[in-house]
């Protein structure tokens, strides 16, 4: 009751939007080792919400939950050993609590293990792991992961390369908005790679990127109107009109 107390002032449901009193009831919730609230009071501390940002106290609480099993838990904790924050930087602790998330499905954690694999981060570089732990967040609709997954694919990495599976996953990402996505998939469409050569659909996605302040888009964006008739440039005009409808309202 107490932890569902909390988390009613802190989403402002049926009482006033309000942090401290959500700090105030989770603590009472935390300190009878109910796990949410340990990991709810830990990422009250994480970002400083009702009280002052204590990094410290974040690690104290989200421990006790991670150690109970909560993935949300798990993975900031490996997040502040990757960052260093409240600990001194380890990447091999970082790796271990993520593994823990990732193993329950945490799509975050699955992203950001396959990046310490691809990277060799606290574990040994391994672009097949990498490969793994991004399609399991990818299928989950994580969108970091999705475009970690089209790069794996576009550079053959730990797979055979297969440009069309590349292209699949940005555009998944990029339809989820990930500027990096959108880039890659307007190139893609720009030369022809897994994709019949459309620089109408190139254009929509270089501008989609330019909206979101990517330089390269934007460099793009300017060559790809000098090779296009008025016709595909009103075309491709009508279709970043119509995304932005679609996902922004």
């Amino acid at each position: 009751a107490r932890f569902l107390v909390g988390a009613m002032y802190s989403n402002g449901i049926g009482v006033p939007h309000d942090h401290k009193e959500a700090v105030r009831w989770y603590r009472l919730a935390a300190e009878q080792a109910y796990a949410p609230a340990q990991n709810n009071l830990g990422l009250m501390y994480y970002e400083g919400q009702g009280v002052i940002q204590d990094y410290t106290a974040a690690r104290e609480w989200l421990q006790l939950s991670a150690r109970q099993d909560i993935p949300g838990a798990q993975f900031l904790l490996g997040w502040m050993y990757y960052k260093g924050q409240g600990v001194p930087y380890n990447y091999k602790k970082a790796a271990q609590w993520l593994r823990l998330a990732a193993d329950q499905q945490l799509a975050v954690a699955q992203t950001n293990l396959g990046l310490m694999y691809l990277k060799g981060q606290g574990v040994p570089r391994d672009d097949k792991e990498a490969f793994k732990w991004f399609k399991l967040a990818a299928v989950q609709g994580e969108g970091i992961a999705q475009v970690n997954l089209g790069l794996i694919y576009l550079k053959g990495q730990g797979v055979p390369q297969d440009l069309t599976e590349a292209d699949n996953w940005f555009w998944f990402a990029a339809d989820q908005g990930v500027t990096a996505a959108q880039v890659k998939l307007a190139m893609m469409y720009e030369h022809g790679r897994g994709v019949l050569q459309d620089y109408v659909s190139a254009y929509m996605w270089y501008c989609l990127g330019t909206l979101q302040g990517n330089k390269i888009a934007r460099e793009r964006f300017d060559t790809m109107k000098k090779k296009m008739l008025p016709s595909q440039i009103e075309e491709a005009q009508e279709l970043v009109r119509e995304w932005l409808v679609k996902h922004r309202g």
